[in-house]
């Protein structure tokens, strides 16, 4: 099976399970197990190959520009981290399908579990660090909506926010710093960063890089100070937290930084900030959580405590040290996912966390009692369990670290971190199932049904297998650990067993054994002297930093966005001057190439009826009538300036839009006063008019540098030119671009066009249905209208315009692949022949005659489109990618036919649409106001106005 298809199986089983839900919660499940199952069952076909020391790669090129390829390896590391998200995930499911309660919606829970569970595989399969960070990121999300899952409870709903803020902040940060590093390496793909270690180690932007990794490895592991967010996720339910804070989302980091250890190890900047780092999370959470008496804070703290022992491992840089701390990943997983699985069936028999209201289970839940102590007396580190194993290999490689030059420093501190994880561990044990049985527990405990102590079961026998056996994992061991070390180092012979001999561990471990039961015994006086303890809170200060933020981006953003468009307009001009200043005054344009061409009469006067008519907008604005006219006398001469510049496309287009948008801004201008307001004071008009000023100045001497310069041909300008008839088939440059080289580009934009004509029209039946509609109703215009409603010579007019202009529309849209003219345009002008028909004739007489929604019509015109587009991956082409050929039927000459005629008549119906929806809604507004008064110009019955003007009968007329 490829590595991505066993990344993607998560993806497509999160489709299943809001289906399967109908059938029932057993279905359901079922179908969440499927998925994973069939993605568990590819890994291990390919796991005799990794354990052989192979590496099995998929390379798909993506977006190989930017070197982002969807590549995926598989080796010992990545073997062992997919078979915990994916076994584990198999034991949540079903620890899950009996855990929640039939008012849960069990379908969004597999759901988002799944989208989790996929992402997570994602990471520890990419091959590529771009699309490693889209997997990060989707942890993050996925896991929010889990954390959040019971969206009834406050405090999940908050341990959500925490945790994607925290994590979504690192995310940020290592986004950086691994572009940072790709760009070291030359590579974006990890078998080549994997390669670069010299070049990384030595390069400048070496620390700068690792600080921002190891911010966002930190803060997916919940290491000091980035630890609170843990705790405050325990708000989900537990299968989430036995899934998510113990086997997978926080062992991300941990994942990270044994991936690029072979790079990023070995430096006393590594060592220092990951050892140091890892260390004080270690005793921290240790001894935060001695003092918890939440079964979940517990273990929740504990597991900031373990995370931070694997971290401090991985900082040590030793490739023993590496070797312990994958072995610690695989206990930890272990004893801790049964943990908590164990905490979750307390808290549904018993129906409370609480320690303090718990006490002598061990009768009255056996079952659970046993998995308990097994996996508690592993966290612990006690004997014939997997945790001592791996607790002795850390102090064993802590005994041996110095710090700062101090022998003791590392020792000490690992030592008493481990005397509070004795104490914690056996408090869990004790003060939950040992101890009388007492009479006042808030449900009465009992053991639950197989299917929710079968997976804790499972995990903890693992627990003693491995403990008493730990020779049964040592090739995964080894192979995992050759794959952290890589080319950085050479793994050592080591064997896993029971009996190291008498060594520093193990006075070490007596030490902690023996601590942590004295701790347990003084847990009383202890905890209330930590309870008198002043000592500083995450939540608090997290949430007043939350607010402090908020509190200042809403005085900036109040500050900028105070709803002035004038102030809008003149930051926003300035800033583009200002950093056009810079890129010019900072850069050499070079000296003139070109001499200017003499000033024909034509030009000067076409100038000069621009400047006037500029000059006069600005003097007369006010009045928005004549304001419109000069804009529409400015946009003729545009249109004018196009046509003798050689860009005829550009001309028709431009006039084209000019008599469109001219005639909806009329309709528009009949619901607004006749005069601008004045509201801006003098000194707002002189500053507005020296920023547009030293624009203008700007944009014309930028444009006569660009003039008077030569460009060289192998600019895409140049492309375009050398392979329109070549690559696309005509010889309009223009529509070839816009159907062919940047067919995506104009793809995007008739899309965006037709929702803005939806989005007209929403706004139009929104008012129509609210009091805007009764307004306009009960709306006397302010100055008599024309008595002639329908003028008899503009309908005959317009009605022997209407099949002339059809026909020029079919001739420009025919001609546009090599001529001037294509979709747009022709769109535009068949959309003038049917706004001259309610010009003339009216809304209802036109709507009357319109045979197909407008909505229809923009629809089908984006779908020919994309069909046009995807019909070239039928070919094994690129979406978008015409085809073209030339014909001859006699007596016809050879004409030429194109793909990317299909594509233009979607962008001619698009037009179209969205230019007559607009209309139409602009047009029922004004049908609506003052109806009951005095009737719109558009509301007519040109039947009866013919007959009347004629002396016939309205049947005759028609």
């Amino acid at each position: 099976m490829p590595l991505y298809l066993i990344a993607a199986l998560p993806f497509l089983g999160a489709l299943l399970p809001g289906l399967m839900i109908r059938a029932g919660r057993n279905a359901c499940a079922w179908a969440t197990a499927s998925a994973t199952i069939a993605a568990l069952v590819g890994l291990l076909v390919h796991a005799p190959a990794v354990m052989r020391g192979e590496v099995i790669r998929t390379q798909l090129n993506w977006l190989p520009q930017i070197g982002l390829n969807a590549d995926f390896m598989l080796d010992g590391l990545g073997l062992l981290f997919a078979l915990m998200i994916l076994g584990i995930g198999l034991l949540i499911i079903l620890y899950a399908r009996f855990y929640l309660s039939r008012q849960d919606p069990m379908g969004q829970f597999y759901t988002y579990l799944l989208l989790f569970q996929g992402a997570m595989v994602g990471i520890v399969l990419s091959d590529n660090i771009l699309l490693l960070l889209i997997f990060w990121e989707l942890t993050s999300l996925s896991s929010f909506l889990l954390i959040g899952y019971w969206k009834h409870l406050p405090e999940g709903r908050q341990g959500a926010r925490m945790a994607l803020t925290v994590t979504g902040s690192g995310g940020l940060a290592m986004i950086a710093g691994m572009l940072i590093l790709g760009n070291i390496a030359g590579s974006y793909d990890l078998s080549d960063i994997l390669q670069s270690r010299d070049a990384i180690q030595a390069s400048p932007y070496y620390l700068p890089a690792l600080a921002l990794i190891l911010i966002g490895a930190f803060t997916k592991s919940a290491q000091f100070p980035f630890h609170f967010w843990l705790p405050h996720a325990m708000a989900a339910p537990t299968p989430v937290s036995a899934y998510l804070h113990s086997a997978t989302m926080v062992k991300a980091g941990l994942f990270l930084m044994a991936r690029l250890w072979p790079v990023l190890a070995g430096t006393p900047e590594w060592f220092y900030l990951v050892t140091s780092f890892g260390l004080i999370t270690m005793v921290l959470g240790a001894v935060i959580a001695l003092f918890k008496d939440d079964l979940k804070a517990l273990l929740a703290f504990s597991t900031v405590s373990h995370l931070g022992l694997i971290t401090m491992l991985l900082g040590f840089g030793t490739p023993i040290a590496a070797v312990a701390a994958v072995f610690h990943i695989i206990n930890h997983a272990t004893f801790k996912a049964a943990l908590f699985m164990t905490a979750g069936i307390v808290d549904h028999e018993a129906h409370t966390r609480d320690i303090k209201r718990l006490g002598g289970l061990r009768r009255l839940m056996p079952v659970t009692f046993l998995i308990a102590v097994v996996a508690g007396l592993s966290m612990a580190g006690i004997p014939l369990f997997n945790g001592f194993l791996s607790k002795e290999m850390m102090l064993e490689e802590a005994s041996h670290t110095y710090w700062a030059g101090s022998p003791w420093v590392v020792p000490v501190l690992a030592t008493l971190g481990a005397v509070f994880s004795v104490a914690y561990s056996f408090r869990y044990i004790v003060h939950t199932f040992l101890g009388p049985q007492r009479d006042d527990y808030p449900s009465k405990p009992h053991d639950p049904g197989t299917g929710m102590w079968l997976a804790p079961a499972f995990l903890a026998l693992l627990v003693v297998v491995i403990g008493v056996a730990p020779f049964v994992v040592e090739p995964l061991v080894k192979v995992v650990a050759g794959a952290v070390i890589g080319e950085a180092g050479t793994l050592p012979d080591f064997h896993l067993k029971l009996w190291h001999g008498v060594t520093p561990a193990l006075f070490m471990s007596a030490i902690a054994v023996a601590g942590g039961a004295i701790a347990l015994a003084l847990h009383r006086p202890l905890n209330r002297g930590w309870l008198a303890m002043p000592r500083p809170e995450a939540k608090p200060a997290f949430d007043l930093a939350v607010l402090k933020c908020a509190q200042a981006a809403r005085w900036v953003t109040d500050g900028l966005h105070d709803g002035s468009l004038t102030r809008y307009a003149w930051i926003g001009g300035a800033a583009v001057m200002a950093a056009g200043a810079a890129a010019w005054f900072g850069g050499d344009a070079g000296t003139a190439t070109r001499t200017g061409l003499p000033a024909t009469p034509v030009a000067v006067t076409g100038w000069a009826l621009l400047m006037v008519a500029t000059g006069c907008i600005i003097a007369f604005h006010r009045n928005r009538l004549l304001a419109l006219v000069l804009m529409g006398v400015i946009g003729l001469v545009v249109s004018i300036s196009f046509a003798y510049l050689s860009a005829p496309d550009l001309a028709l287009t431009q006039i084209s839009v000019e008599v469109v948008t001219i005639i909806l801004m009329l309709l528009a201008l009949n619901f607004l006063p006749n005069r601008t307001p004045v509201e801006s004071t003098m000194s707002r008009r002189v500053r507005d008019g020296l920023v547009a000023a030293v624009g203008g100045v700007a944009i014309a001497g930028l444009t006569y540098a660009i003039l008077m310069r030569d460009f060289a041909m192998t600019s895409i300008a140049g492309y375009f030119l050398e392979n329109s008839y070549k690559g696309g088939g005509g010889t309009n440059v223009v529509n070839v671009i816009l159907v062919d080289f940047r067919g995506f580009d104009t793809f995007g934009e008739i899309t965006v066009l037709g929702i803005a004509a939806l989005v007209i029209f929403a706004l139009t039946e929104s008012v129509l249905d609210g009091r805007g509609g009764r307004w306009l109703a009960n709306w006397v215009p302010d100055q008599r209208r024309a008595g002639d409603r329908h003028p008899l010579m503009m309908v005959v007019a317009t009605r022997v315009m209407m099949p002339i202009a059809l026909m020029v529309g079919v001739y420009i849209f025919l001609r546009g692949h090599n001529e001037p003219g294509g979709g747009f345009i022709a769109g535009l002008v068949v959309a003038i022949a049917l706004v001259m028909q309610y010009m003339a004739s009216g809304y209802a007489w036109a709507t009357a005659r319109r045979r197909y929604p407008y909505h229809v019509i923009i629809a089908l015109g984006i779908i020919v489109a994309a069909i046009t587009g995807a019909g070239a991956w039928l070919a094994g082409k690129p979406f978008l990618t015409s085809a073209f050929g030339y014909f001859r039927i006699p007596p016809l000459e050879e004409f030429e036919l194109a793909t990317a005629m299909g594509f233009d008549l979607g962008v001619f119906l698009a037009v179209v649409g969205a230019v007559m929806l607009a209309l139409e809604s602009l047009s029922r507004l004004a049908r609506r106001s003052g109806a009951a008064v005095n009737p719109h110009p558009m509301d007519i019955n040109p039947e009866r106005d013919l007959a009347a003007a004629t002396g016939t009968t309205p049947e005759e007329a028609r």
